[in-house]
């Protein structure tokens, strides 16, 4: 079996696995969630974090892409197209498994413990935010293999997925699903444009 295989094999039997035990670890789940949500969760900075999972994974994939058609650069094109490519994967599969595990939003299921500063029903579990930060993070270390890109975006990611706990709006477990999401659809997305790209030189007839 080949590696990007085993990684996405590896990502829907941890998806699996955790959907199914969410009734058992519901208790250690909700106690995290209590410790690190405050009664008035009204804070800017973490606000403003949260949703930065948007702004920054469509800077980091339409604006690189956007980029590399305006200056012909043909690096940044590949890079920009395989971020997007990674980004609606993972928002896809996100989507899938919202509906197919269709938790409850834990302020609906626990009015009285977990508080938030808005609304937000539907389903929990993943973290669709986190699954996008994590994406992202994972993309940009894919793509760039350097030290100064790879520990800020996972630390940005990091920050992503403690926001969604702080606010209120998932469990512990919905950021770490999001996570494993996140980060197994790029490993998977870039493994699989690898292959894609390389029979593309393959098959492209020399003219010279």
């Amino acid at each position: 079996m080949t590696k990007g295989k085993k990684l996405i094999l590896l990502l829907i039997t941890f998806i699996a696995f955790t959907g199914y035990n969410n009734c058992f670890a519901q208790n250690a789940d909700i106690d995290i969630l209590k410790s690190i949500n405050p009664q008035n969760p009204n804070s800017l900075y973490w606000r403003t974090t949260s949703t930065s999972a948007y702004y920054v994974a469509g800077a980091a994939s339409f604006g690189t892409l956007i980029y590399g058609l305006a200056s012909n650069n043909e690096t940044a094109k590949r890079n920009g197209l395989e971020a997007v490519i990674n980004i609606g994967a993972t928002e896809f599969f996100t989507y899938v498994v919202k509906i197919g595990v269709n938790r409850t939003r834990p302020a609906d299921r626990y009015p009285n413990d977990v508080f938030v500063t808005s609304p937000t029903h539907g389903q929990s579990f993943p973290s669709g935010h986190s699954s996008l930060a994590f994406a992202t993070a994972a993309t940009l270390s894919i793509q760039y293999h350097k030290w100064y890109v790879t520990v800020p975006a996972y630390l940005w990611a990091s920050s992503v997925g403690y926001s969604r706990i702080y606010l209120g709006k998932h469990y512990p477990s919905d950021v770490l699903a999001g996570a494993a999401i996140g980060i197994g659809t790029a490993y998977a997305g870039h493994w699989l444009n690898q292959k894609l790209f390389k029979k593309h030189i393959v098959t492209t007839p020399n003219h010279d």
